[in-house]
Formats: C-alpha cells, sequence, structure tokens
C-alpha cells in the first residue's frame, strides 16, 4: 500500500460535510431560491472551488501511476462518500479507465461548483458531442452518435425521413 493512503482517507473523511453553515440554515425565499436558479440558468460562475468548500487540495493527492487500481478504487469510494455528505455526485463513464476517473474525481476540488442544502449537484462533463468529448473513445454518446452517423448515410427517397 502506498505509504501516504492511510492519510489520504483520513483527510478525505476529515472533509465530510457534518452539518449545515449557520448562514445557510436560515429558510430560503422564494425570491432567493429563484434568483439562484436564475444564475445557474445564466451560467453564472459560482464563487468558490469544491476544495474550498471541503478543504482539501488536488495537489496533495498522488498521481494516479503511484497508485494500484485497488488503492485507486479505495480513494474513489471514500471520496464519492465525502461527496454525497456536500450533496455532490460526478458522472463518469462505466468502462473509463480507473486512473482516468481517479484524476477527473480528484480536479473536481478545482472546479467552481455551489453547494445545494437539498437534492444533488452533479458533475457531468459529457456535452453529448462525442466528437469533442474529453472521454474520447470512453464516451457513452459516442456509439449513438456513431449509429446516427450511419443513418444520415442512408440514401431515401426525398419525401422520406428516417424516422
Amino acid at each position: 500500500m502506498h505509504p501516504y493512503l492511510p492519510h489520504l482517507i483520513t483527510d478525505i473523511t476529515a472533509a465530510h460535510r457534518t452539518e449545515i453553515p449557520l448562514q445557510d440554515r436560515r429558510p430560503q425565499t422564494f425570491e432567493e431560491h429563484i434568483a439562484e436558479v436564475e444564475d445557474w440558468l445564466e451560467g453564472k460562475e459560482p464563487p468558490h472551488s469544491f476544495g474550498y468548500y471541503c478543504g482539501l487540495n488536488a495537489i496533495n493527492f498522488p498521481p494516479p501511476e503511484q497508485l494500484n487500481d485497488a488503492e485507486i478504487k479505495m480513494v474513489l469510494e471514500a471520496f464519492g462518500k465525502m461527496m454525497f455528505t456536500w450533496n455532490l455526485d460526478i458522472n463518469l463513464p462505466e468502462l473509463l479507465p480507473l486512473p482516468i476517473a481517479y484524476k477527473m474525481t480528484v480536479d473536481t476540488l478545482n472546479v467552481k461548483t455551489s453547494i445545494a442544502n437539498s437534492g444533488t449537484m452533479g458533475f457531468d462533463f459529457c456535452t453529448g458531442y462525442a466528437p469533442d468529448c474529453v472521454f474520447k473513445e470512453y464516451c457513452p454518446c459516442l456509439k449513438i452518435w456513431n449509429d446516427e452517423d450511419d443513418i444520415t448515410d442512408i440514401d431515401l427517397p426525398e419525401n422520406e425521413l428516417p424516422f
């Protein structure tokens, strides 16, 4: 086992959200809620990164090449539980190699995000446009994208649509 791993797991466990800060516990007015929704819809950037809230820094995580698959799984499991306490989640393709999943998960610490007091906010890197997807050949949309290309190559009479 990587010698730093027990300390890292302890740090991740300590980063769990244990209570909602007092300033966030107050009942939210309808107007405040709508303002938050409008900010989100307009793409307004949140003020802080996830690392700011949980107190972890991506630089303190060893690079994936220093960990074996079992160690990466251990970190990802602990990290996922910690994210859950912050009402956050990350959506990654099932077939994504563990080192890439580890790097992307740790990199969420650098992403500015809002922390919800109810419900779940998700880190989702999929744009639906497979050719430019960050997941490359592991993109779950790639098969659908390629199947659509096959449909456009079919010669149909002008008055018939493929759907």
